[in-house]
């Protein structure tokens, strides 16, 4: 399987590195940027860096799009000699379906993707759907390339992107902004700055690894270290009186809603 890059950011940069690691070839995979020293990062890698889109896509199988939504539009139309049974992976943000569909060929095989953040370790997690014109094959393509950089799920409606943009796209930043206030609280109790970051940086991986590798649901695990009457029932009961349940779910609907609007924004006028 041949794979082409058009844009060479540090996404498609993780995906690179994780897909060499796997054991693909790095002759099997052709990149284009207009920055120049992006191209000899790759370069020095055995990645083919391309003169341009048209001669990275020219035999490629899978073509994976990782530029910038507000000029996805003007790379796709210039874009020329893509062929019917090249499969188009969008890791764009905020193009949807319709806007790829209006700029790309018609009947075009496309699979749209949401990775995050941790996908620069290789940790991330990516949401992804298909148009009817992808094959098993192609799925299955697809999937072997966002696994690069951590775990993928398929999601049966494009909607659904949205929400997994609300949820795993944005989500790594609640848990910034819970763990930057934890260790300013832990300060305000005392704690000097560097104790108070060790402490909650290793708590929240550690409870990260605690909800991945175990059968039990996070709610029961929450109720399994809270005892009653002690310190952790009264930081909860806080947290709950204050609304969080409420402010979690407004904030990621909040979330889903611009996605929506985004689409919207860079997409295709009709």
């Amino acid at each position: 399987m041949s794979i082409a890059f058009i844009g060479a950011g540090n996404m498609a940069g993780s995906l690179i590195n994780g897909l060499i690691e796997s054991g693909t070839a790095p002759r099997e995979i052709a990149v284009a940027d207009p920055v120049a020293t992006q191209l000899e990062k790759f370069s020095a890698l055995g990645v083919s860096a391309a003169a341009s889109n048209d001669s990275a896509v020219e035999d490629a199988d899978v073509v994976v799009l990782a530029v910038k939504p507000q000029v996805t539009g003007q790379v796709l139309t210039q874009l020329s000699g893509l062929k019917p049974h090249q499969l188009i992976i969008s890791i764009v943000a905020g193009i949807d379906l319709r806007s790829l569909k209006a700029w790309l060929p018609e009947k075009q095989p496309i699979v749209r993707c949401m990775p995050n953040t941790p996908a620069l370790l290789g940790a991330g997690m990516t949401g992804l759907f298909a148009n009817k014109q992808v094959s098993h094959s192609q799925k299955d393509s697809a999937t072997h390339i966002l696994s690069a950089v951590g775990e993928v799920a398929w999601v049966t409606k494009e909607t659904h992107l949205d929400a997994v943009t609300a949820l795993s796209g944005s989500g790594p930043a609640y848990f910034f902004l819970l763990m930057e206030n934890m260790i300013l609280a832990g300060q305000k109790l005392g704690l000097d700055a560097e104790l108070s970051k060790k402490l909650t940086q290793q708590t929240a991986f550690g409870a990260a690894l605690m909800a991945q590798n175990n059968d039990i649901d996070p709610g029961t695990l929450r109720k399994n270290v809270t005892s009653p009457g002690g310190t952790t029932e009264a930081a909860l009961n806080l947290m709950l009186n204050e609304g969080l349940p409420a402010t979690v779910i407004e904030a990621l609907t909040a979330a889903e809603n611009r996605a929506k609007e985004l689409a919207v924004e860079f997409g295709a006028k009709s």
